[in-house]
């Protein structure tokens, strides 16, 4: 299946793993990017080190592209960056903040920029910033989709940028990518369906959750980590959004914090303040949720943990490996492409 995503990244299938914290670790990048697909690496957990490392790995697992995130509003982003242009990560992808840098960078070397974008202000303005592709960031996505769906959202920017369109948001088979092609995407991100796969590190106990899950059985809100964000509906999940913000909870989370990404806490703290209240709140908000996302993806703790998850969750009903939920995929991809195509005729 040829795109212009394929074409640009170098791919077989146009299909995409984000980059999602304790998720997109090397083993799964590999398998993705193995399997056809490109894998992201999610640095947002990591220190400058560990990033080199998880690097490193990937490139034993693997000799296709792959990519690597950098969240820009997180604290040890910008090193986590310097990383991936010394390293001269095949396909960077960026969010939460601008970019320009690091795309004139990548370029430099020969390097692929993805921008994840959910307005089409921001959309326009990663594309003006010399970005290759953009991720659109629909409604239905985990963690930080926009406030509008992938069925109006994709469309409107395809019209209004000339970079191709990753569609992300409600993507987990083959018929949800045939349709984001219908919609003018380039390709589609497929975050929560590849989380429940054989590959995947996230716990056993929140992949069946996952499994036995609905559609429904989501929460979105911006009380959790201080932008609007879909997690998992469980007890844990609720009570967490009630409290909102906890500034003792935050000051002890933001020392966890600094000690894993090697961060001085007055330097976490002055960055912080300098980047204004509307941020502080936001940044405080993060602290505290880092821990609840942690301890449900990796412990498979939802008594306590909060995890991450997309609408999408309600399509999932088995835990195949890696390869073959992409090879299905794209043969159900095909198979619907087909049907439309017989329709026209």
């Amino acid at each position: 299946m040829k795109t212009r995503i394929t074409k640009l990244l170098g791919i077989k299938y146009p299909i995409i793993l984000p980059g999602m914290s304790w998720i997109s670790t090397p083993e799964l990048v590999a398998a993705v990017c193995n399997a056809g697909g490109l894998g992201i690496l999610a640095t947002g957990p990591l220190n400058p080190d560990q990033t080199r490392q998880a690097i490193k790995r990937i490139r034993e697992l693997t000799n296709k592209p792959f990519g690597a995130g950098a969240t820009l509003l997180m604290p040890g982003a910008r090193e986590n960056a310097e990383v991936l242009l010394e390293e001269k990560v095949p396909v960077i992808n960026f969010s939460l903040g601008k970019g320009d840098w690091i795309t004139k960078r990548a370029h430099a070397y020969g390097g692929k920029v993805i921008a994840t974008v959910v307005t089409l202000k921001h959309a326009l303005a990663a594309e003006r910033d010399g970005a290759d592709a953009l991720q659109v960031t629909g409604h239905e996505a985990a963690a930080h989709g926009g406030l509008v769906t992938s069925l109006v959202l994709v469309p409107n920017i395809v019209r209004a940028v000339k970079i191709p369109v990753i569609a992300t948001g409600g993507f987990g088979d083959g018929y949800g990518l045939a349709a984001a092609l219908a919609l003018g995407a380039d390709a589609i991100a497929m975050g929560t369906r590849l989380s429940v796969t054989r590959e995947s590190p996230v716990h056993e106990a929140t992949k069946k959750a996952t499994i036995e899950s609905g559609m429904d059985d989501t929460i979105y809100s911006n009380r959790f980590d201080g932008l609007y964000c879909r997690v998992l509906k469980t007890p844990a999940a609720k009570k967490a959004i009630r409290r909102g913000m906890s500034l003792p909870r935050a000051f002890v989370a933001s020392i966890a914090i600094t000690r894993q990404m090697k961060l001085p806490w007055f330097k976490l703290m002055l960055g912080t303040m300098v980047k204004g209240p509307k941020i502080m709140i936001q940044l405080s908000q993060m602290a505290t949720a880092f821990a609840q996302i942690q301890r449900a993806t990796e412990d498979g703790d939802l008594k306590k943990g909060v995890h991450l998850i997309g609408q999408v969750q309600g399509l999932v009903c088995d835990m195949p490996p890696v390869k073959d939920l992409i090879e299905r995929t794209i043969a159900e991809a095909k198979d619907a492409l087909k049907k439309m195509n017989a329709m026209v005729k």
